[in-house]
């Protein structure tokens, strides 16, 4: 399930907001719910950044281990939304040469998004 979690006011402004503005954008509805922040728990170290653990080497080669370094990972994170296909090839190629990867691993990356988008 997608969810944006706000933990005041102005967050929940912002989240309505780029909901808002996104959904104008599309043409399928969003399903991305917005809800006040509760308890929150960090998910076992399988589950974070899941698409991309299916593909070690790509974690291999950037040096993140599992764990805290994962889950704090920018650059394991916009990964792992492009292999699930989320996000455009255009956006990729303009983002990818800043994170320190190789040309052979940008291209399996983006061989990945275009199959996830099909």
């Amino acid at each position: 399930m997608s969810v944006i979690y706000y933990f005041n006011d102005e967050e929940k402004k912002m989240a309505e907001e780029t909901y808002r503005k996104q959904q104008d954008l599309n043409i399928l509805h969003i399903e991305t719910k917005i809800w006040p922040a509760e308890k929150f728990y960090i998910a076992e170290d399988y589950h974070q950044k899941y698409l991309l653990q299916q593909h070690p080497f790509i974690c291999n080669a950037l040096d993140i281990d599992p764990g805290e370094d994962l889950i704090k990972s920018h650059v394991a994170a916009r990964i792992n939304g492009y292999i699930g296909g989320y996000g455009s090839v255009s956006a990729f190629d303009k983002e990818w040469p800043h994170w320190g990867i190789t040309q052979k691993m940008a291209d399996y990356i983006r061989k990945e998004l275009i199959k996830s988008s099909l």
